[in-house]
């Protein structure tokens, strides 16, 4: 179970981390912090270069706390919220990853929320520190804190889209033409 454990962490938390660094640099993939905030303004949010930061960090944050079982119920609640910002961007594209849609950010979460309540295991920084096993409600609370921030920053931060010119100014309007 340990090694399992500490597989998952490895890979997920490392995942995540990564996905913080294409936001705010040109590693991995990236485009750099211009990228991520242009990222975020495309997707509605208000912030732009401090949010693209914020998320950034948080994700490199979480993942390597992750990653290393460091804080873990913490970290997977760090990684809960900024995961679910990003299912909430992708649910109107519906659930496969094909589509654009929250398959992938919805597997994170999950994986983030079971590592907060299973615990990271015997290899961890979490055990060798002796702060393992964590109280339960530690852990429910990571859990269900990490989910209910992240759709608190999304309802803070992102703003209505700009009404397309072409189709008017009501609810009802239509273009011309």
């Amino acid at each position: 179970m340990d090694t399992g454990l500490l597989v998952l962490r490895l890979v997920v938390g490392l995942l995540i981390a990564g996905h913080g660094v294409q936001k705010v640099s040109f590693r991995l993939g990236g485009n750099g912090l211009a990228g991520g905030t242009k990222e975020f303004r495309h997707d509605g949010f208000r912030g732009g270069r401090l949010t693209a930061l914020a998320a950034g960090g948080s994700q490199i944050g979480a993942g390597l706390f992750l990653a290393a079982g460091l804080l873990t119920p913490a970290a997977a609640m760090a990684a809960m919220g900024v995961m679910t910002v990003a299912s909430s961007v992708k649910w109107r594209k519906g659930l496969w990853v094909q589509n654009d849609g929250y398959e992938y950010p919805l597997v994170l979460v999950v994986v983030s929320a079971v590592l907060a309540v299973t615990g990271p295991g015997r290899w961890s920084a979490d055990h060798a520190l002796g702060l393992t096993p964590w109280p339960l409600w530690i852990s429910v609370a990571a859990v269900v804190v990490g989910p209910v921030s992240g759709l608190l920053t999304r309802a803070v931060l992102h703003r209505r889209p700009a009404a397309d010119p072409a189709e008017g100014s009501g609810p009802h309007a239509r273009a011309a033409g």
